[in-house]
């Protein structure tokens, strides 16, 4: 009985507390067309149509980001110069979108039109992802250098120990970052392929040539590691604001095994069997952000999610931490917490508890199709019925932007329906990349931290915004409109001077507009 009644009073207290800053984001799987396309023959313009529909979606849901994954298997969802175009984007590896489209481009565009982020998502090393069936163009990097890769399994991968490669994909993600206005390049948890029993990587060639001394598992980490390193700085050479985040698996290592562990007992791990020293990479500052992927439940055995966060909370080192979701777990054919509503909502409210957690990402974006368990309407109605701004990096840039000038139309004598509103940003500051407007009862209730008085989030390209007053209620004579710029990097301005209103027989009618600031 208290474990039901701790979950409804989180439940009740992460619907009302809404952060004013949260990154609120979705994966889109494109890798055997999990998530978009839906096939992979659909025409050019039912390609943008679906992605269109599916972020009208997620911004419906509350979200400000977009994960999407755009380099599955050594190829691309854009005119790459380095690897041809995927087979899940055409049908034939190789072959270009027809009619011809430029697909990175437009989800990016498309993307921040609705004012959300664009997280470009890589695969690192898979090169092949089904040897006997995959789609694989002449010109794809396994052919012209098969000696960079290996076989394990039903894949073939990149040999992480080839500094050759290492170089290789350094170059790919730097061009995308150089060519294309994305926020962030993103890798998930593939690094050395998960284990296989009874089989070993076979990177022996490699490890002799390259060992230097180490233990085959100390220089496989130090791979990953050199990687991890030379993406980072390229990616901040190219363009200083696009952030850089890793999602991994959800545990670093058993404590079992390392007193720094968290007490799990994970078949594999990040550092054990994937050789991805997570920790070292945010130590040492090299990711702005890590999104572990806790697809485990409330009290599950092994690997509890309430254990994980606790775990991952105290070891962020200041960079930020989203919580991976399995929202997809939901659809498996089993029983258990999964088929209960209480699921995720109770998750995002012990989220909240942790300042050193700034958000969530759901994997994947296919499983919001359906409003499992009515999360969909969870989301939308309760834990992000307000907007929120995806939280800034102060180490990325803390420079704010320079406040907005604000005109009404002063031609309407009263306002009955809604109150036109010109938005000018400061010709002195560099152009904002969003508005925030804000709406208070009256001016002693001015508080910009309240995320409950953001009426909205704009992209600075509509600098006109029509603001409801049906939407205030019938017994409030007061509304205070104010708005901010919001920089690129989410850094706030001051507000703006304030439309001042108040309700009179006749409609609204702006009665002053105070010399604020």
């Amino acid at each position: 009985m208290k474990n039901i009644l701790f979950a409804i009073l989180l439940f009740s207290l992460a619907a009302s507390a809404q952060p004013k800053y949260e990154f609120r984001a979705v994966w889109v799987a494109t890798v055997e067309n999990i998530d978009w396309p839906s096939t992979k023959h659909l025409s050019a313009d039912s390609q943008k149509t679906e992605f269109i529909k599916l972020l009208d979606l997620h911004k419906q849901n509350g979200m400000n980001a977009i994960v999407a994954q755009i380099r599955p298997a050594a190829d691309a969802f854009y005119p790459s110069p380095y690897e041809p175009w995927s087979e899940w984007l055409t049908g034939t590896q190789g072959k270009a979108p027809d009619p011809y489209y430029d697909p990175l481009d437009f989800m990016i565009k498309e993307t921040h039109k609705r004012n959300m982020e664009f997280h470009a998502w890589l695969n690192p090393y898979r090169a092949v992802n089904d040897i006997y069936h995959s789609s694989v163009a002449p010109d794809h990097i396994t052919k012209t250098h098969p000696e960079w890769f290996l076989v394990y399994g039903e894949k073939r991968y990149f040999d992480p120990g080839n500094k050759e490669v290492q170089e290789f994909v350094t170059k790919v993600v730097r061009d995308i970052v150089r060519r294309y206005d994305v926020d962030a390049i993103h890798f998930d948890d593939y690094f050395y392929p998960y284990r296989i029993p009874k089989r070993e990587f076979p990177d022996s060639v490699s490890f002799s040539k390259y060992g230097n001394g180490l233990t085959k598992d100390d220089w496989r980490r130090s791979n990953v590691d050199s990687i991890i390193l030379k993406l980072s700085k390229a990616i901040k050479e190219e363009k200083k604001y696009c952030k850089f985040g890793i999602s991994p698996f959800g545990v670093w290592r058993n404590s079992s095994k390392d007193s720094l562990g968290s007490e799990t007992q994970a078949g594999q791990t990040n550092y054990d069997d994937l050789y991805a020293d997570i920790l070292l990479w945010l130590r040492l500052k090299w990711i702005d952000y890590v999104a572990p992927q806790l697809y485990w439940e409330i009290g599950f055995a092994k690997a509890p999610y309430e254990v994980l966060i606790d775990w991952w909370a105290q070891n962020a080192y200041g960079r930020h931490l989203f919580v991976g979701h399995g929202f997809y777990r939901t659809l498996e054919n089993r029983v258990g917490p999964w088929k209960q509503a209480s699921e995720i909502p109770n998750q995002i409210a012990m989220l909240r508890e942790y300042k050193e957690v700034q958000g969530s990402i759901y994997f994947s974006s296919k499983s919001f199709n359906s409003n499992p368990n009515g999360w969909n309407d969870s989301l939308k109605n309760n834990y992000y019925k307000y907007p929120a701004i995806v939280p800034p990096m102060n180490w990325v840039d803390s420079i704010k932007p320079l406040r907005p000038t604000i005109l009404y139309d002063s031609m309407a004598i009263s306002f009955k329906d809604s109150i036109g509103i010109t938005i000018n940003s400061n010709p002195a500051s560099v152009k904002p990349a969003s508005y925030i407007i804000y709406s208070f009862p009256d001016l002693r209730g001015i508080n910009i931290t309240d995320a409950k008085k953001i009426t909205a989030i704009i992209n600075s390209s509509d600098n006109k915004y029509f603001y409801s007053l049906k939407q205030i209620p019938p017994g409030q004579t007061r509304v205070v409109i104010a708005i901010t710029s919001l920089s690129r990097t989410n850094n706030e301005s001051v507000l703006s001077r304030y439309i001042y209103l108040e309700r009179k027989i006749e409609g609204w009618k702006v009665v002053n507009i105070p010399a604020n600031r």
